[in-house]
């Protein structure tokens, strides 16, 4: 454990100094003032008749939005930055609501905006078509003609949204309840209760039979809530099919992809290497059930740790961390590693836990600022060292970015783990590659662990997903139709290592993605973002630090471009199979490391 007199707090001066400072009050003002004007503006909005009158007019209308979403990105992320870090104090909740007030009618700008270039789309197009300033924009305005073609009109978007929050909104935050509240006894003597959350968190104890305890109760309290969360997956996935029809969507796999700026091409090459793949986790899973002491694994086997007699891990103080990941770094890029000594210098990482500060660890960025923040909970393990190099990662890619324009650096879920997967990577192989074999074994089938949940856990999801989209076309699902529908889905990616009796039937309970109204399919984009942070690292490995400028670029056209063309540029195909194959080898000697330490005891 290190000490916590050296571990951090962020300063988040450079961005705001409070609430009440001026600098904060006056950006809510002109970001209140935008709103208002923005949405006159676009209601009757028509460009001049002339072709340098229309290309000046987009130009300040597009300086004036990304104006608009470089304040409403910075000032959220200020207030969330301060909720996250004390979840108690009163008035950061009070702020928090505000704040999302503000920013109720920026989805009718959206929609205005969208509306107006399909108004005049040859008129524009022609206006700007020789004009450099529009260059980069070419994507960003294409999108968004697309996705106005997937739009209903304003007064319907808006009544949509305000439906949203007694409807699809209200069951998707039902769930979430029930998830965050429900509990059961797990002491009779005592009383003793445990929440749903801590019973899953029981999933990594190194005794089999707390787990199992776990996890059979579990199980009961979903069969006691099944019914209202049920209706809840209903309601949800009822309002997208409804919406998606309206919206002239032919599936909502067809607008997860827009979204995820992917092609039907790349889905089908990263779900057949998927698919592909399976027979490799499931050596990993008969490796690891071996190495259990079992003949086959249990669902609450899944997440068991490895227990190595005489192990020695190590662990880091908060100046070993850091000198490690800068050092680490540099071997790929000099560049990088300067950025990362300043963001521990200038104190841009919160890692310190304390009462009041949320879990987890994450990365969030200042627009106005040009900054970067990472909140974590570092406690000196191993497993601190790999997230600050993760949340790094996320930070090295805003740092390529945050000289666009906000509107040229919004990029999609499948490529926001491109940097960060990389960097842990980076990371991580250094680290093991100091320790013992003994250490190594439960470290690797640590890596592996995760790997197998991006892998082969997230397509039984995408299946299950894609099934539960077929039938709520044509009714109801009652609770027992989805638990059927999970373990087929389960059954088609575990396989043999899972015990057949003893999978997980209430999954689509558990995972809030199912419940997010506005984002269907919210599974393939992690294997994604996996897969292509992985497939970066061998090309690097293969190509060396010459490779570090054409990541910089990389990362840079990741707002701006679709995910195939960011692709191409770094010199790789992503909707042929090769590069998904490619990266999914890097885990096999993985594989066969466990299996010959399984074989072996």
């Amino acid at each position: 454990m290190t000490s916590t007199v050296e571990v951090p707090c962020w300063n988040l001066d450079d961005v705001f100094r409070g609430f009440e400072s001026e600098e904060y009050q006056k950006a809510k003002n002109e970001l209140k003032s935008l709103l208002e004007t923005l949405k006159r503006d676009l209601t009757d909005a028509k460009p001049p008749s002339d072709a340098k009158g229309t290309a000046n007019w987009l130009f300040e209308l597009l300086s004036r939005i990304d104006r608009l979403e470089t304040l409403a990105d910075t000032l959220s992320a200020y207030v969330q930055a301060r909720f996250t870090t004390d979840t108690r104090d009163s008035l950061v909740i009070q702020e928090l609501g505000k704040v999302e007030e503000l920013l109720v009618p920026a989805t009718t700008i959206l929609v205005l905006f969208r509306n107006m270039l399909a108004r005049y789309e040859k008129r524009i197009k022609k206006a700007i078509s020789h004009d450099a300033r529009f260059v980069d924009y070419t994507f960003v305005l294409e999108e968004a003609l697309m996705f106005q073609k997937h739009q209903m009109l304003p007064q319907l978007e808006d009544l949509a949204a305000d439906l949203g929050r007694s409807g699809a909104d209200a069951w998707s935050r039902l769930q979430d309840s029930i998830l965050a509240n429900a509990s059961a006894v797990w002491n009779e003597a005592t009383g003793e209760r445990k929440t749903m959350v801590e019973l899953r968190n029981l999933a990594y104890d190194p005794d089999r039979n707390i787990r199992e305890k776990a996890y059979r109760l579990e199980l009961s309290i979903w069969k006691t809530y099944e019914i209202p969360v049920a209706a809840a997956l209903n309601g949800v996935k009822g309002t997208v099919l409804t919406l998606n029809k309206r919206r002239a969507w032919e599936s909502a796999i067809d607008a997860s992809l827009a979204q995820a700026r992917i092609s039907m091409a790349t889905l089908e090459a990263l779900i057949a290497t998927m698919e592909e793949s399976l027979p490799m986790w499931r050596r990993y899973l008969c490796a690891k059930a071996r190495l259990l002491g079992l003949d086959r694994l249990s669902f609450f086997d899944l997440f068991a740790p490895l227990q190595n007699q005489g192990a020695v891990i190590q662990s880091y103080t908060w100046s070993d961390a850091k000198e490690f990941i800068v050092r680490q770094f540099g071997t790929f890029d000099k560049e990088m590693a300067s950025f990362a000594q300043r963001a521990f210098e200038n104190r841009w990482i919160d890692a310190l836990p304390r009462e009041g500060k949320v879990g987890g660890a994450y990365c969030t960025h200042f627009p106005a600022a040009k900054q970067a923040r990472v909140l974590c909970n570092f406690d000196g393990s191993y497993s601190s060292l790999i997230t600050i190099a993760h949340e790094l990662g996320h930070a090295w890619h805003y740092e390529n970015i945050k000289d666009l324009p906000s509107l040229l650096s919004q990029y999609p879920m499948t490529l926001a783990e491109t940097a960060s997967i990389f960097s842990e990577t980076l990371v991580s192989n250094a680290a093991m590659a100091t320790m013992g074999e003994d250490a190594r074994v439960p470290l690797i089938e640590l890596h592996l662990q995760d790997a197998c949940q991006v892998i082969v856990d997230i397509l039984s999801r995408y299946y299950f997903e894609h099934d539960v989209f077929k039938e709520r076309a044509k009714g109801e699902i009652t609770p027992d139709r989805l638990s059927d529908l999970m373990l087929q889905s389960q059954a088609k990616t575990y396989g043999e290592p899972l015990r057949e009796d003893e999978r997980h039937p209430y999954m689509w309970a558990v995972k809030g993605h199912y419940y997010i109204p506005g984002l269907s399919f919210y599974n393939f984009p992690y294997a994604f973002g996996q897969l292509f942070g992985m497939g970066l690292y061998s090309i690097y490995k293969e190509e060396g630090q010459s490779f570090a400028a054409k990541y910089r670029e990389l990362l840079r056209f990741t707002g701006s471009l679709p995910a195939a063309e960011v692709a191409r540029r770094a010199g790789f195909d992503i909707e042929r199979p090769e590069f998904w194959q490619s990266a999914m080898k890097t885990f096999e000697h993985e594989v066969e490391f466990l299996e010959a330490q399984s074989n072996t005891r």
